[in-house]
């Protein structure tokens, strides 16, 4: 976390291989938001990686589950949505500096921040639940279509693809593709030059936009109970299954080009090709 300046604080993800997301990222997201929320200073929050090629590869598929339902946020919502909703509502403008891929909860994250700009030679963006037979539980399905229109956002969703930076741009998931070797330089003075700005205004406005693009947070926590309940299903389990044996949460061609394998995972769960129930 670099806080140098006041007003800008910089965070980068470091959990290699991959920036999976578990448990302990979120907790560490919930005091992060806690912070961002209490201090008067804080105008812009940007957050990048360290890890090459993923930015938040997806929620750790293989992480213990807790041993009791975490305790609801101050939104009332379940922990994950808590954090994704308090980074789109709170008082201070998010920026998402997107290297590498960002799928699944990953992709929600980058959706809950303001805005999102992604390095063109390397940024890859999916909602890959549907080849898992899942239901994606961040509220994807809640966000895309403010951003994209309701077909692309179907698409995005109905489909598992990869998206690259220059494809996402071009749809409204992500507000610019910019060349890797400039991306640096462009957040920062996106950054800065918010950051100058009035924080009062700069809060105002963002409420305002957010009164008519924003999720219901009654309709997140339906997405949060749909996740849980896909993924209870055994059709869903078998295709977790045939994804693990082809490396899901390992690095690998599967992590790299998972769009691409997706399709052939309904072969791999269930070989003699008998209907999904």
């Amino acid at each position: 976390m670099d806080r140098s300046d006041p007003r800008v604080w910089r965070i980068t993800f470091d959990h290699p291989p991959l920036n999976l997301i578990d448990r302990h990222t979120i907790s560490e997201l919930t005091a992060l938001v806690e912070e961002l929320e209490q201090d008067p200073d804080v105008r812009v929050v940007v957050f990048d990686s360290a890890v090459p090629d993923f930015f938040l590869a997806h929620y750790d598929v293989d992480a213990p589950p807790p041993q009791s339902p975490p305790p609801a946020g101050p939104t009332g919502l379940p922990p994950w949505l808590d954090v994704l909703a308090r980074i789109a509502e709170g008082p201070f403008v998010s920026i998402a500096k997107i290297r590498g891929r960002a799928r699944g909860a990953g992709s929600e994250f980058v959706l809950a921040c303001d805005m999102r700009y992604a390095g063109r030679e390397n940024a890859v963006l999916s909602q890959p639940e549907i080849g898992l037979g899942l239901v994606a539980g961040g509220a994807p399905t809640h966000r895309l279509p403010f951003l994209t229109g309701r077909g692309r956002a179907l698409e995005i969703m109905l489909t598992g693809q990869d998206y690259d930076a220059d494809l996402a741009e071009r749809y409204g998931y992500v507000d610019r593709a910019v060349p890797d070797s400039d991306l640096d330089g462009f957040v920062t003075d996106v950054a800065e030059r918010v950051a100058s700005f009035d924080k009062v205004a700069l809060v105002e406005v963002k409420d305002f936009v957010g009164e008519v693009t924003l999720p219901a947070h009654a309709l997140q926590a339906r997405t949060g109970r749909a996740f849980w309940t896909s993924a209870a299903r055994p059709a869903s389990r078998r295709r977790l299954d045939a994804a693990r044996e082809q490396g899901l949460g390992r690095p690998g061609d599967f992590e790299m080009r998972m769009g691409r394998h997706l399709p052939g995972l309904d072969r791999s769960a269930d070989p003699e090709g008998r209907p999904s129930s």
